[in-house]
């Protein structure tokens, strides 16, 4: 008799995960479903070939050759550690933002990779709406089966913003640097591939101080991902000074 009431306990417990799944079950279905839709309308509207081309054919559209091999080190590093290797979604960092939100009760992290930025950039709004999630994770897996990885890469890095009205790698390399991307010193690539995480507060022209803080989390990163090493990482700091 004395172990009834732990039993009734772990029959409730179990019970109530197993109503909390079956409630993320259908409002995953449900949502599902919409940002399937979404996803339709809008590779109907822009096919993803279209979409890519518009990109590649923009003046002073860069190359993947072109760019110092530090500075996809260091996007891919601060961005997307798994690029290489996801199908453009990664449901490790999706698994963890979603754990994250739950605590939060709100939308706290994103776990979006470089291809789902892409398509968010390129076809939807930046509301933090399930729907829209599921639509963008509908696109990013479709990108990643029309261009390999270096032209996803080329594509972000040539869409993205970094602050001060500059968008595209080019852009950046110029207003800030005054050089070609190819050009760049260790110090500037890492300091232009942590901007996009939030460009108008780590704009060097107007925050050098939260820049400079930025690209030190962007190093750590590097080192964390095996990219450099610390001693490295190190030189780049001094020698940027």
């Amino acid at each position: 008799m004395k172990r009834k009431p732990k039993s009734l306990i772990k029959k409730f417990v179990l019970r109530l995960f197993a109503a909390l799944f079956c409630i993320i079950a259908v409002v995953f279905l449900v949502f599902g479903i919409k940002g399937y839709s979404m996803y339709r309308d809008a590779v109907t509207a822009c096919p993803i070939p279209q979409m890519v081309s518009s990109i590649q054919s923009r003046e002073n559209f860069v190359e993947y050759e072109e760019l110092p091999t530090i500075y996809i080190d260091a996007v891919i590093s601060v961005e997307d550690k798994r690029f290489e290797s996801h199908c453009g979604v990664d449901f490790i960092a999706i698994g963890r933002a979603v754990w994250n939100d739950i605590k939060a009760m709100s939308f706290v992290e994103g776990g979006s990779t470089i291809t789902q930025q892409i398509a968010k950039n390129q076809y939807y709004t930046q509301e933090k709406k399930l729907e829209r999630k599921f639509a963008e994770i509908f696109t990013a897996i479709e990108l990643e089966k029309y261009c390999s990885k270096q032209e996803i890469f080329e594509l972000y890095v040539n869409t993205i913003y970094f602050g001060d009205g500059y968008y595209g790698i080019y852009d950046a390399a110029k207003g800030y640097f005054g050089k070609q991307p190819s050009e760049l010193s260790d110090y500037e690539a890492i300091m232009l591939a942590g901007l996009p995480n939030a460009p108008s507060a780590y704009s060097p022209s107007t925050n050098p101080e939260l820049a400079y803080s930025r690209m030190k989390i962007v190093l750590s990163k590097m080192v964390e991902c095996n990219a450099i090493t610390q001693e490295e990482a190190e030189v780049i700091l001094t020698d940027g000074k």
